[in-house]
């Protein structure tokens, strides 16, 4: 009898409850012929609810708890809930928040302020990078950093776009796509390395990612130190130039020299044009 009950404990969660009622019918026999029957039920009782509580845990439902995290996250690492568009480019300048253009496996698609942290810019680009080579198509990304100002109406007031932490992805139409990208949203989420939200209106995945947790995962599943992660990541800085912009305001505010940006992106001259995407060195501050 005690193995069949905890063969039952492994049962699939979605076969779970109907067995668990089943067996439950079968409890009160269980106790009239032997009273000590109670230790299996509680047990069994108690694994059930074990089982539930993960499988609603592993979804992509949003929770309460879920929020929290987030939150959490956002003061673990120090980060500043940014007020308006100006702080916005304030926190680019000091290379707080990297810029991201799209590329052959993501798009932007009305993205008001196309800048994230850079370890949500590392996730961006693995992630799409395996999302093309497994569906054929290209992930789109619908917003990224939104300051308080910017904020839509039915955000939530603790959603953590102000921190830049957090970017919202449409969802696939469905079949192997969507399957294979609510799967892997999933492992990641089950890892503590980002938090994952299906949202119904319209439909898009609210992904917030943990900076510190994902950048170690990245470095140990490729095989190089953090150190050389962030000097890898460094060297991928770039600068989209703004109007009014020179290569000297621009070195000066990196830290380098106008003929050191000039060498770096094969400029013929020192002319540059608004929208025109620049290497930039990565800059460091304690202003979070």
């Amino acid at each position: 009898m005690l193995r069949y009950r905890l063969l039952f404990c492994l049962i699939p969660p979605t076969r779970v409850w109907s067995r668990f009622v089943t067996s439950m019918r079968s409890a009160g026999s269980l106790l009239r012929r032997r009273p000590e029957g109670w230790v299996v039920v509680v047990f069994t009782l108690a694994i059930f609810v074990t089982i539930s509580s993960a499988a609603h845990a592993q979804s992509l439902r949003g929770t309460w708890q879920s929020l929290d995290k987030q939150n959490q996250e956002a003061r673990r690492h120090d980060f500043t809930y940014i007020s308006n568009s100006s702080q916005v480019y304030r926190f680019v300048d000091a290379g707080l928040l990297v810029p991201l253009y799209g590329n052959e496996n993501y798009d932007l698609k009305a993205v008001s302020f196309p800048y994230a942290r850079p370890e949500s810019k590392l996730f961006i680009e693995r992630l799409s990078a395996q999302y093309r080579r497994a569906c054929g198509e290209k992930l789109v990304v619908t917003s990224l950093t939104r300051p308080l100002s910017n904020q839509p109406r039915n955000a939530s007031s603790r959603s953590v776009h102000p921190t830049g932490m957090a970017m919202d992805l449409r969802r696939p139409n469905g079949g192997p796509c969507r399957e294979w990208l609510d799967s892997t949203l999933l492992y990641l989420e089950g890892r503590d390395l980002i938090e994952a939200t299906l949202e119904r209106r319209p439909p898009h995945y609210h992904i917030a990612v943990f900076p510190n947790p994902y950048r170690r995962y990245v470095a140990r599943i490729a095989k190089m130190s953090e150190s050389q992660l962030l000097a890898e990541m460094a060297e991928n800085a770039t600068y989209m130039v703004r109007r009014n912009d020179t290569l000297w305001r621009i070195s000066k505010r990196f830290g380098t020299t106008p003929e050191h940006l000039q060498r770096v992106n094969d400029l013929k001259s020192s002319v540059i044009y608004p929208g025109q995407v620049l290497k930039v060195p990565a800059v460091a501050s304690r202003d979070r």
